[in-house]
């Protein structure tokens, strides 16, 4: 599906930055990715922070700014409660927690001047922060680009409800070798021992919105959680054939 997009789109996001002796340290505590072995302004790293139960409290990017100084990237309205959550679990670690009021670009086309790869919208992209603010399309400008990629969205396909593993997660975000962090037992128990009965779809749909249910013949197998016109993103459960042809609000579709 060929998608027209603009060169530069400001992006929803929020900052927090870790700094201090003790920083890597905590963070590697805290998260569900390594965060020790990132290399200064090299990568923006795929994590998790989690309840003890394994519920989301955010997902984030983790960029390794200076060898003591790391940015937490995550959604806006999520960012006052990655700190508040970091800051109650800091004790005696000798490290500083703030949120930073930064505005944040995705920048369409070939990596050029600073910033880091962004690989969230299944296209050749970069990503830049900063105080300063830019002239840029909207968020909304890559809603078709997420849902084709697959791309879980804060309010949309995630929230405190959904296991990082539906959402596939586990796949992006997850270390399995690392050293403990809140909320690992759940998630490992349930990578090693068992699946998730739902997983999160891509749809090949005319039309859908969101909420609408998804039917396997009269037996209601999903829910649609994003859409555009001839694409969609849901929770499908994870028994429903690759092949197999499915009705949205009254229309064909297809996992794809």
């Amino acid at each position: 599906m060929a998608i027209a997009s603009p060169t530069l789109v400001r992006l929803h996001r929020g900052y927090v930055r870790v700094v201090g002796p003790e920083a890597a340290d905590f963070l590697e505590r805290m998260l569900s990715n390594e965060v020790v072995s990132l290399e200064p302004g090299r990568e923006a790293r795929p994590a998790l922070l989690l309840t003890p139960k394994s519920r989301i409290v955010a997902p984030l990017r983790v960029v390794r700014e200076e060898p003591e100084v790391f940015l937490l990237i995550t959604e806006a309205e999520l960012a006052e409660s990655v700190a508040s959550t970091l800051l109650r679990s800091r004790s005696a670690a000798r490290c500083e927690i703030e949120v930073k009021p930064y505005r944040g670009y995705l920048h369409l086309g070939p990596h050029s001047g600073s910033g880091l790869a962004n690989r969230e919208y299944g296209v050749e992209a970069w990503e830049t922060w900063g105080e300063e603010e830019r002239e840029a399309a909207d968020p909304s400008e890559l809603e078709a680009l997420r849902i084709e990629a697959g791309t879980p969205a804060w309010g949309k396909e995630l929230d405190e409800t959904v296991l990082p593993a539906e959402a596939g997660l586990d796949e992006t975000h997850v270390s399995f070798t690392k050293g403990c962090y809140p909320g690992q037992e759940p998630i490992a128990r349930l990578h090693y021992r068992g699946h998730p009965n739902r997983r999160l779809r891509v749809l090949e749909v005319a039309d859908a919105k969101p909420g609408d249910e998804i039917f396997l013949g009269e037996k209601a197998v999903g829910r649609v959680t994003s859409a555009v016109p001839g694409r969609a993103l849901g929770y499908v459960r994870r028994e429903v054939p690759k092949d197999a042809v499915l009705q949205i609000g009254g229309a064909d579709a297809r996992l794809h």
